[in-house]
């Protein structure tokens, strides 16, 4: 097939990804990175789309990981070491996690204390050097949705305070991670917490992470409130290095998914205009926060009792597939497009096969407004799977 295509006539679904809404974003990270005197680094967690990563690269953004296919993916497609965080490493892979790292980071002081020998091994061994830290949880919870907060009551997120009763010497750093698409207000907060819970550690560290969650590229995000707050706690702990590791900022508002109509069915008064893509599959997401997607061509707010009120219905067997409501200026006919925007981050990590749905198409649009296909998906993606 043809590298670049004809956008109008080219099949849904398909997310499509805008380089200059990435180099929007790069560009403002870079500053607050550059201004706060910090680092800056991507969570794959979030955006994993390795094909984008050409930009990326130009910014010479690092990555956190949480998995062996993250590692790799950093060590191979943005050419770095990974900062490594698991909830729990074994025998049979903390020996490759340290291949693939600079730092990493245990989340309980007995995974410490189990594989520091491990550590102090590879260490020794004349490679590259990795840094153990330690992920702490100040329990400070900042977050609506229980399911994204990792400071709830129970979470197996990190060590409390009262947990540590010596901390070892080969923690070198803290990591912590108790945001969520939140703002620089909330982080102030929390920075509050970690000070008073776990400051008599800070002075014998060399760094920390702050985790994700720091939506800075947002609209109305307060950058210069962040910058503030980066620098004055750089001021009182002049010796650590800050590191942050946000997954959304980088691939905010860089792309959609573009999805048509393909029938409208109605039950009890509710009109469902079925659509070729999945919130189950394509968008998940929107079920699982929940949270309502803004659609390009839908009116600013719904109208009530209107004609032209639906909601929109996934193409799977699933009865929740649906989300709604929103109203358009005329009746929804089979072969309307419909743009769901915002559909980059955390979106095509997490999408899924279910039913033997496929995969959308994946588009990126350069610069220069030349469309490219990075990917189409066949019966044989679904068959491999379960190989």
């Amino acid at each position: 097939m043809e590298k670049y295509i004809d956008l109008e006539a080219y099949p849904t679904p398909y997310y499509i990804v805008y380089e200059d809404r990435l180099r929007r974003n790069l560009d403002l990270i870079s500053h607050v990175a550059s201004e706060a005197g910090v680092k800056i680094i991507m969570a794959f967690k979030a955006n994993a789309l390795w094909r984008t990563f050409g930009v990326m690269r130009e910014y010479g953004v690092a990555s956190t990981a949480s998995s062996l296919n993250e590692m790799w993916l950093a060590n191979e497609e943005l050419g770095c070491l990974a900062h490594t965080y698991c909830p729990a490493y074994t025998d049979e892979t903390i020996g490759k996690y340290l291949e693939g790292s600079s730092h990493i980071t245990f989340n309980s002081v007995s995974q410490a204390r189990r594989f520091y020998g491990d550590v102090e091994r590879f260490n020794a061994a004349g490679g590259h050097r990795v840094s153990c830290g330690l992920r702490i949880n100040p329990m400070c919870s900042v977050i609506d949705t229980d399911i994204y907060n990792p400071c709830c009551p129970g979470s197996r997120f990190g060590v409390t305070a009262d947990e540590i009763d010596e901390l070892p010497d080969f923690i070198e750093g803290f990591h912590f991670h108790a945001l969520c698409e939140s703002t620089s207000y909330d982080l102030e907060r929390v920075l509050e917490v970690v000070e008073e819970k776990f400051g008599k550690y800070l002075p014998r560290l060399k760094w920390i992470n702050m985790g994700g969650g720091h939506l800075m590229t947002r609209e109305g995000y307060d950058t210069g409130h962040l910058i503030g707050l980066l620098r004055r706690f750089k001021q009182r702990h002049p010796g650590l290095e800050v590191i942050l590791e946000p997954g959304s900022a980088f691939t905010w508002r860089t792309g959609d998914l573009i999805a048509s109509v393909v029938d409208v069915v109605e039950n009890s008064g509710i009109k469902t205009a079925i659509v070729d893509a999945s919130f189950a599959c394509h968008m998940p997401d929107c079920l699982e926060m929940p949270y309502k997607p803004t659609i390009t061509e839908a009116l600013p707010e719904v109208v009530p009792s209107s004609e032209n009120n639906y909601r929109m219905g996934g193409n799977s067997c699933l009865s929740g597939d649906f989300v709604g409501d929103w109203s358009f200026a005329a009746p929804l006919r089979p072969g309307d497009r419909l743009t769901f925007e915002d559909m980059n981050h955390y979106t095509t990590v997490k999408t899924n096969m279910f039913n033997g749905i496929s995969h959308p198409s994946i588009l990126y649009v350069h610069c220069d407004g030349q469309v490219e296909v990075l990917r189409e998906y066949t019966y044989v993606d679904y068959k491999s799977r379960m190989d």
